[in-house]
């Protein structure tokens, strides 16, 4: 079972020191990560990902995967009506994750306009250890567990490439 988090910072400057933190808790071995992105949302509102690709290496979900979760989350309640039946269709495939939609915007609402935060799919932790050095940094997080059926429905709602994992 893999869990979804989401981290908020109050600014870039945080999360990014956080990206060297979760290195390190990769490299302790007390995190392992399915896939991780940075995002920073201008005072607008419009996100601009850094995909952490030094934390994950090959085994990255990939950019569209990121791209059209990031669109769900950040986008959708400004565009209101206008979104169409694509975004509709979108909403639809999400529906049939399981996700709660409540979750999902309680991740939206974590890096809220002119804030930055770390999205991750974490595969395996050390709990304890790990949500110790979350707890030092004030960041708000929203977490939920996602069974391998989940997962993988994201990914194709998302339209991930697949990877299969280590045994």
């Amino acid at each position: 079972m893999s869990e979804m988090m989401v981290l908020g910072f109050e600014n870039e400057m945080e999360a990014d020191r956080f990206g060297l933190k979760l290195a390190e808790l990769q490299n302790d071995m007390i995190v392992q990560l399915g896939d991780a992105a940075e995002v920073v949302r201008d005072p607008d509102g419009k996100p601009h990902v850094k995909h952490g690709t030094h934390l994950v290496g090959a085994g990255a979900l990939g950019g569209a995967f990121w791209g059209m979760l990031f669109g769900l989350l950040f986008f959708v309640p400004f565009l209101g009506l206008a979104i169409g039946a694509g975004m509709g269709a979108l909403f639809g495939k999400l529906g049939k994750t399981g996700i709660d939609r409540e979750v999902l915007e309680q991740m939206g609402d974590a890096v809220p306009p002119g804030k930055a935060g770390w999205f991750l799919i974490i595969d395996q932790m050390t709990q304890d250890k790990f949500l110790g050095a979350v707890e030092g940094t004030n960041a708000r997080l929203v977490r939920s567990n996602l069974t391998a059926e989940q997962e993988e429905q994201l990914k194709h709602a998302f339209g991930a490439r697949h990877h299969k994992k280590d045994a």
